[in-house]
């Protein structure tokens, strides 16, 4: 357990954990057992089912009736993206903390996030994860320094490795609902692939202080079926980095960082996410 210090429920902010849900019946138990098991309590749990054509929908109201944190939207299949800004239209924390529906949280995840945030003021907590693949199970992450800091340290670290899972998506982070809904940061729709990225780099021109938690607190499954695993093809790929990499500059150059580190930057456009 680690040390409690936010003590009582009535001194926790409140976290909105939201979960896209498609086509995930049979993984969804898992993750939401790993939710609904915080030993952080002040949460309210909003799950979007996307249209689903398995029994998701139902196994979310199953547990919604059996815990009133949670709370069930559900829309016509739109994508992942719309799910997500559906869900942050609606939530109503202090912070928000993202979930894939295949995946699973350490019982104390939201506990540490929400402790470094509170603790440092921190405005973004990004923490080391585990990567399942069958059997086997490993470690990824980058930041080795406890120490905040401020977003342009913060984006020196990011180039070192733009395309890394670590970085780029929004399941091992914690945002400041405030920040989102007051600079209209969302989800780009129109992405079929990376949004995540995109969004974590508007986010971060938004912040002062970002803090890492280096212990492994999310449990990300890989997935060969999964929809980009089955329909991204090298030339996708290309051409969806291509576009993002035009958002890449521009955070870059808004931070006074891209002339000094172009050459670092460009590499975005062919390197892969080795912890992915």
């Amino acid at each position: 357990m680690p040390d409690n210090h936010l003590v009582s429920v009535a001194d926790q902010p409140l976290v909105s954990i939201i979960v896209p849900v498609y086509n995930a019946e049979q993984s969804l138990p898992r993750c939401l057992d790993s939710i609904c098991a915080q030993t952080y309590q002040n949460l309210e749990i909003i799950l979007v089912d996307d249209g689903s054509t398995d029994d998701s929908l139902t196994v979310c109201r199953k547990f919604a009736y059996r815990d009133a944190r949670i709370h069930v939207l559900s829309q016509p299949n739109s994508g992942v993206s719309a799910a997500r800004n559906n869900a942050i239209e609606t939530a109503t924390g202090k912070y928000i903390q993202f979930v894939d529906s295949d995946d699973w949280i350490d019982e104390n995840m939201t506990f540490l996030l929400v402790q470094r945030a509170e603790r440092e003021q921190a405005d973004f907590i990004i923490s080391h994860y585990c990567r399942v693949d069958g059997e086997k199970t490993t470690v990824h992450g980058f930041l080795e320094t406890s120490a905040c800091m401020n977003r342009l340290e913060f984006a020196q670290e990011l180039i070192r490795n733009p395309a890394s899972f670590y970085y780029g998506v929004m399941w091992n982070k914690l945002y400041r609902r405030d920040i989102i809904r007051r600079h209209r940061i969302y989800c780009y729709e129109q992405l079929s692939w990376c949004e995540d990225f995109l969004f974590n780099l508007t986010y971060i021109l938004c912040t002062n202080r970002i803090c890492a938690v280096r212990t492994p607190l999310y449990y990300y499954v890989k997935n060969d079926k999964s929809l980009t695993a089955t329909t991204l093809t090298p030339h996708s790929s290309i051409a969806i980095r291509r576009q993002l990499f035009e958002y890449y500059k521009v955070f870059c150059t808004e931070l006074g960082m891209f002339e000094e580190n172009k050459k670092q930057i460009y590499k975005f456009l062919v390197a892969t996410a080795k912890d992915g």
